[in-house]
């Protein structure tokens, strides 16, 4: 494709550069977010929690280690992909092709060669706004302004029960949009693990006898998931439960709380979170987040984060439940806080 194509924001602002992947007549239009990861584009891309999202890499060089298969985290749901400027040329032992052929293959529209910085200053400024990649600058942006993310969920989560074996501990790991490293992660400390659809009652997952439930990750406003919230609230006290961000949410919400969206969000590697005493820098990738406050009589805040004090963890006395708002899992990312893993081990074996 030759010319300029275009990311036009909901506010009107818009941003001249060149086309990287999949296009098509239509454009994209999704909900814009930037993420202040220096590495791990690829689990970026790969991560479901973005559905329905163009995301903004504010890291001016993207693609320089190309496509590796084996760090995928999950299916690219993306609606679209900005950069400041695309390696074409990458270098890595690992690399089985480059990023704008990985975004073809996807469909996915993408844009190099637009000032980032000038971009994540709008969204710092005004907060998170839809957007569109466009062939041509619209004159009426009614369609961009109406556009909301609905059923996300049911999108990015698993379709069947899939099984990995361990000797260890029986693990349910309920699939909001879960990513593959919190398998590898509950896989490595031996557990077997059942991963389950979003849409599983309670009931099914309790009759598996699972010694602890994983509640995942996954995209969306958390409230839209009437279904899966009174699920949780059918677990809670039954059986030790440990959900991260997606879950994290939805378990408050089965819990009584209430969660609000953040102004732009938290998307990427480097957020600081803090349990009063001692300070992790956690991978983040969400938009909504728990009010704290909401769940002052059934729950205990563990962690918050540090830049802007929104609630990013929670336990439940008494009901062998924890929940974080962040990754414990990252990969990509730091590893500060992967010691989560252990905590959940230890209530799913107290006697050893």
């Amino acid at each position: 494709m030759d010319g300029n194509v275009y990311l036009v924001l909901e506010n009107g602002t818009s941003f001249a550069g060149q086309p990287i992947g999949y296009w098509e007549e239509g454009g994209s239009i999704g909900e814009l977010v930037f993420t202040t990861g220096m590495t791990g584009y690829l689990e970026t891309l790969t991560d479901p929690s973005y559905a329905g999202q163009i995301i903004l890499q504010t890291f001016p060089l993207i693609g320089n280690y190309g496509i590796i298969s084996p760090d995928f985290e999950g299916e690219c749901l993306a609606k679209g992909y900005v950069v400041r400027e695309l390696c074409d040329a990458p270098s890595n032992f690992r690399s089985e092709g480059d990023l704008d052929g990985f975004l073809k293959e996807h469909r996915i529209p993408g844009i190099c060669g637009v000032d980032t910085r000038a971009v994540t200053k709008v969204l710092r400024e005004e907060g998170t706004m839809n957007a569109s990649l466009c062939l041509s600058v619209p004159e009426n942006l009614t369609d961009i302004r109406a556009y909301r993310i609905c059923g996300a969920v049911e999108q990015a989560s698993a379709k069947e029960i899939k099984e990995y074996p361990g000797t260890g501990p029986h693990v349910v790991l309920v699939d909001y949009g879960a990513k593959q490293n919190i398998i590898r992660c509950l896989s490595k400390r031996t557990c077997r693990v059942t991963v389950v659809p979003h849409n599983t009652p309670a009931e099914d997952i309790l009759d598996m006898n699972p010694d602890g439930v994983m509640l995942s990750n996954g995209p969306g406003d958390p409230e839209e998931n009437t279904f899966e919230i009174a699920q949780i609230r059918k677990m809670i006290g039954k059986v030790p439960v440990f959900g991260i961000c997606l879950g994290h949410q939805l378990t408050a919400l089965a819990m009584g709380g209430r969660t609000v969206k953040l102004k732009y969000g938290h998307h990427g590697a480097n957020q600081p979170v803090t349990d009063g005493k001692n300070t992790w820098i956690s991978s983040q990738n969400h938009n909504y987040a728990v009010l704290s406050d909401s769940l002052r009589h059934s729950a205990r805040e563990i962690f918050r984060n540090a830049n802007d004090g929104s609630c990013e963890g929670l336990e439940y006395p008494g009901l062998q439940c924890f929940t974080v708002q962040f990754h414990p899992e990252a990969c990509g990312g730091p590893h500060d806080t992967e010691f989560l893993f252990d905590r959940f081990l230890a209530m799913m074996q107290p006697d050893e």
